[in-house]
């Protein structure tokens, strides 16, 4: 019996070594289990603020239901005139009477009668209602040249629009439908969305009304050269949401369903979406569209400068900035003390270091906005006050002139020819075109800058306010008859309807 009992304290004091070594050893009943014991925890792959969770799988769904009801299909006419003997886009039966024998057999032989009559081309595009009575903001590519507009809401309402006013420089139109109590979206801060942010895109693809994609931002302060215009304000917001023709002017929103952007562009070899997609910033689209309501045209500030991104250089001479070319005659810049060479780093605080920058920062600010310039010079820093300017070289309110409109849509800038000139060509005076962009003048002729208008509809015309108010009481086609400087003996008509 005590061998037995010696034989059980032994195996017992054993078995306690045995364990105490194995705790020594770190081995314990937390961190030792077997596989087959029980299968590892699991847990749903959403994401709580501040619980250290992983990310949340994004939902849309808020966004798109938010913004749907706000996002319109806009269906634009427009008249085409047919093509034809040298008259592009004029219908012989809009000639006024007394000039259709131009068009005769016993007329100009580079004028010949065009009975095809009118075909109407049609386009459409999308809006973003922004107020209960029924203002729209669209793209200007959207509207421009547009006879009719009909917009319908997600509702199936249908309603004929006006346009309150556009601003080719940034692509923006403003729209007004004759409504109330229509759901409207709010604008975000568009100063504040990150690279890498999610992003919805809603609008009418292909005539596909209502439709929803997602993504996210790539870049921000993208500059494409898409807009045609004189003085273009590119800073896009490029994101990989899926934007087709029929998307332009709706909306780009974020996860709250408030908008960021208008959507405008795509980069695509094959016209449809190929990875990347553009949209006007939220807070440039507020400044432009609160202009348009209030004044009917954009009041935008102008620092007078020709600028350019910083040359290549070595390395250690490189420092972030944008680069003054040279200053306009009597610009805000030049007054303020601005110089040829400088290096603009910031804007009222505001680091900048690409043009686009500098375009969208100054884009939000009217005639007669004080802007701080942070400017690098002869290796000091100094900040300089800039009060902007309008064109005119003022900080008056730029009106929206009725003859100016009208010259506005023919898409062109007018100079009054000086009398020396007129001299040597043998006329008493004219109008000359010193450039032209999208018009009516670019779409229905084959006119060229430099062309020298004579006679609007056979009377003389001898300035620019003249040629506008010609117009302005104009109806139906208009003849221009005039020269070019290299060849003053030979005369050239063009004809279009307004």
């Amino acid at each position: 019996m005590k061998k037995y009992l010696l034989f059980v304290a032994i195996a017992f004091s054993g078995g306690l070594a045995a364990l105490g070594g194995a705790r020594l050893l770190g081995w314990n009943h937390a961190s030792v289990q077997w596989s087959n014991e029980k299968t590892p925890q699991t847990h749903f792959a959403n994401y709580t603020p501040g619980s250290g969770s992983a990310p949340m799988v994004a939902d849309f769904t808020f966004a798109a239901e938010k913004s749907l009801p706000v996002v319109v299909h806009i269906a634009s006419s427009m008249r085409v005139k047919q093509r034809g003997g040298g008259f592009q886009g004029f219908d012989f039966q809009d000639l006024p009477e007394p000039f259709r024998q131009f068009f005769g057999p016993n007329g100009s032989p580079d004028m010949r009668r065009n009975d095809g009559g009118d075909q109407i081309e049609q386009g459409t595009g999308s809006g973003v209602v922004i107020s209960p009575d029924g203002y729209i903001v669209t793209n200007n590519h959207v509207v421009r040249d547009a006879d009719e507009l009909t917009v319908t809401l997600n509702d199936k309402r249908e309603f004929k629009a006006k346009v309150i006013g556009t601003d080719p420089s940034t692509d923006l139109a403003l729209v007004k439908i004759d409504a109330s109590d229509l759901p409207f979206m709010h604008l975000a801060n568009s100063d504040n969305i990150k690279v890498g942010e999610w992003v919805v895109a809603v609008g009418n693809p292909f005539n596909l009304s209502g439709t929803v994609t997602a993504g996210i931002v790539s870049a921000k302060g993208r500059d494409i050269h898409i807009v045609q215009d004189k003085a273009p304000i590119e800073s896009f917001i490029q994101t990989d949401a899926v934007v087709n023709p029929g998307n332009s002017g709706g909306a780009l929103v974020n996860l709250n369903g408030d908008l960021i952007g208008i959507n405008t562009a795509i980069a695509s070899p094959t016209g449809v979406f190929a990875g990347y997609a553009f949209a006007i910033p939220s807070n440039l689209v507020g400044k432009v569209i609160e202009d348009l309501r209030q004044y009917g045209v954009v009041q935008r500030g102008y620092l007078g400068i020709i600028i350019r991104d910083q040359p290549k250089s070595k390395e250690e001479d490189w420092k972030p900035g944008i680069h003054v070319d040279s200053l306009a005659e009597n610009s805000a810049a030049a007054a303020a003390g601005v110089h040829v060479g400088d290096l603009i780093t910031k804007i009222d605080g505001q680091a900048i270091s690409a043009s686009p920058e500098l375009l969208e920062i100054v884009g939000k600010h009217r005639p007669g906005d004080r802007l701080m310039l942070t400017v690098q010079r002869g290796g000091s820093e100094r900040n300089i006050a800039v009060v902007l300017k309008n064109r005119q070289g003022n900080t008056d309110v730029v009106k929206k002139p009725d003859e100016g409109a009208i010259l506005s849509s023919l898409g062109a800038d007018f100079q009054t020819l000086d009398q020396k000139e007129a001299k040597a060509l043998g006329i008493r005076g004219g109008v000359k075109i010193t450039s032209l962009s999208a018009g009516k003048l670019a779409n229905q002729t084959d006119i060229r800058e430099g062309f020298i208008v004579i006679k609007v509809n056979n009377q003389p015309v001898a300035s620019v306010e003249e040629l506008g108010s010609m117009l302005q009481n104009a109806k139906g086609g208009i003849m221009l008859e005039g020269i070019y400087p290299g060849n003053p003996e030979q005369v050239y008509y063009y004809a279009f309807g307004l």
